[in-house]
């Protein structure tokens, strides 16, 4: 699990349960996408929330699912230059 500390002291990360996060401050949760499967049963993902794209169809959620964190990690949790 990736955490990115801001030098405001803001914390930022793909959530998982792997840290109890609340142990290192107040929390503040937002949604980073929608997977949700269209008319035909294939999965989308929609990443706009964070100002991203569509992605998808995907002929399993599995694939959905590692495609979301992909983009998340290399467009939105990695650090500002």
């Amino acid at each position: 699990m990736q955490l990115i500390i801001t030098a405001e002291g803001q914390v930022r990360c793909i959530y998982m349960e792997a840290i109890d996060l609340s142990s290192i401050g107040r929390l503040r949760i937002r949604r980073g996408s929608f997977v949700e499967p269209n008319a035909t049963g294939q999965w989308i993902v929609d990443l706009s929330p964070v100002q991203g794209p569509r992605l998808g169809p995907f002929a399993q959620r599995s694939a959905a699912l590692q495609s979301e964190i992909d983009w998340l990690e290399q467009h939105w949790l990695s650090p500002s230059p």
